[in-house]
């Protein structure tokens, strides 16, 4: 068969299904799992909502069981369930069937081993890439691995409910939009089962593998209107929007206005640190200083990282760290594995609303009015290195980083520019002490950047 090695990312495999990824190629990434993490244990198989999973889970099945390694099938789930599952049963690694956001045509892979340490780019992904593409020998076991069937959504709810204060939770009216994934039955049951005093509102809340309203992911400006205007027509307390594997949580207020993660983040750096004193957590460059000020407001300490989920969870275990939060609607705790998870953060916001008695726009505005910042914004280069060096003599004054890219700091406002670690682009955040001066810098270095290459996203 033909093997398109670009498929091979930087944190998952990720293709469009039959034509770059099909059950030959995952009954192979099965098998060539096994030659890298050999697991000395069960596995935990799961998978997503798309119409190819069922046939690419169970080539999956195939390749691990043929090479004498026993199976725990946990079906259709959401992604942090399946992180759950590997911590939780203390199972020797797992793989999920997904494609995360990305359209219905395609699907992926993702891998970890125990503890839900991930497989990522140069520790596995790379070296199961190589396997493959060296046609390596077919392993097939004299005794075939053996396969039990396992629900986990009572034993995932029950641990996420321990995370909150269920009694403190007051009468809410929640808009729910899983993107047509699994995570809409998860906070259903999750409701259910903690009695909680929650009416959900949903909006594509039924799980459809085709994504009949187009590319599953709420952080698409596009993707939001309708879902904002509905938390605002039905008098919500506010809203929560998931992608279609339930990795990444997004909050609206009660106004309808979407609530960019690093404002939501600065609230549950607060929050978790009240009830961890003195603990650490982990932060990325792209924006900062709103989750500096938490930390440091609440008796915590900040530890700069770099972008990306194997960075940041190899750093969160290192420094014992509770919680990171980043831009992009990750959330990673601790006491989940250091993985990330969409369901804690909702049950969050229920929390803090309830116990504060405040509006969650009340909660915000503060945040708000103090940091200004840009959104991400995405650029074409050619030369990604010459660029950056010339990032860096333009403001040459200013306290510089290179830890991921590069950030240049003054007192009133900052940026970083950044390669991506998933596609050809530069990725450009700005924040400021004020709009009109954050509109001045993101104006001025957009404008610099152009001359090396086109805005890949229309800004």
């Amino acid at each position: 068969m033909t093997i398109n090695p670009s498929i091979f990312k930087a944190y998952d495999i990720r293709g469009v299904y039959p034509t770059d990824l099909n059950e030959e190629l995952a009954y192979r990434i099965a098998q060539a799992y096994v030659q890298y993490a050999q697991p000395k244990g069960k596995v935990a198989v799961g998978m997503d909502v798309r119409l190819s999973s069922p046939k690419l889970k169970e080539a999956v099945i195939k390749g691990l069981t043929d090479a004498g390694i026993d199976i725990v099938d946990i079906g259709l789930v959401s992604t942090d369930m399946y992180y759950f599952a590997v911590g939780y049963y203390k199972l020797a690694g797992g793989i999920q069937v997904t494609a995360s956001h990305n359209p219905a045509e395609y699907n992926g892979i993702k891998m970890v081993r125990e503890q839900a340490f991930p497989i990522y780019g140069e520790v596995g992904i790379e070296q199961i890439r190589d396997m493959i593409l060296a046609n390596k020998e077919k392993i097939q076991s004299d005794k075939k691995g053996q396969v039990e069937q396992k629900n986990i959504l009572d034993d995932f709810t029950s641990f996420l409910l321990k995370f909150i204060d269920t009694k403190a939770i007051k009468p809410l009216k929640v808009v729910i939009n899983p993107n047509f994934g699994f995570q809409g039955e998860v906070i259903k049951y999750v409701v259910k089962k903690g009695n909680l005093p929650i009416t959900l509102v949903g909006l594509n809340d039924t799980p459809d593998g085709t994504f009949p309203k187009g590319r599953p992911d709420p952080f698409v400006p596009e993707n939001r209107p309708e879902f904002l205007n509905l938390v605002k027509n039905q008098g919500a307390d506010f809203g929560i929007a998931w992608d279609a594997d339930g990795d990444r949580v997004f909050f609206a207020t009660e106004k309808g206005d979407f609530i960019e993660s690093y404002y939501m983040n600065a609230l549950f750096i607060a929050d978790i640190l009240k009830k961890n004193p003195g603990a650490k957590i982990i932060y990325d460059p792209r924006y900062t200083w709103a989750l500096i000020d938490a930390a440091k407001e609440n008796g915590g300490e900040a530890i700069l990282e770099r972008v990306g989920h194997s960075f940041i969870k190899a750093r969160m275990r290192k420094e014992d760290a509770v919680f990171c939060g980043e831009s992009s609607g990750h959330t990673y705790f601790r006491d989940f594995w250091y993985a990330d998870c969409g369901v804690i953060p909702a049950l969050m916001v229920m929390e803090m609303v309830s116990k504060k008695g405040k509006k969650l726009s009340e909660l915000v505005e503060p945040l708000f009015n103090k940091y200004f910042i840009s959104g991400e914004i995405n650029t074409t280069v050619s030369n990604a290195k010459m660029v950056l060096e010339k990032i860096k003599e333009k403001y040459n004054e200013a306290q510089i980083s290179e830890i991921d890219g590069v950030s240049i700091e003054y007192a009133d406002w900052r940026a970083n520019i950044r390669p991506s670690n998933t596609e050809p682009l530069f990725r450009l955040n700005v924040e400021a002490k004020s709009q009109e001066l954050l509109d001045l810098k993101k104006r001025e270095i957009i404008d610099f950047l152009q001359k090396y290459g086109p805005l890949a996203d229309g800004r």
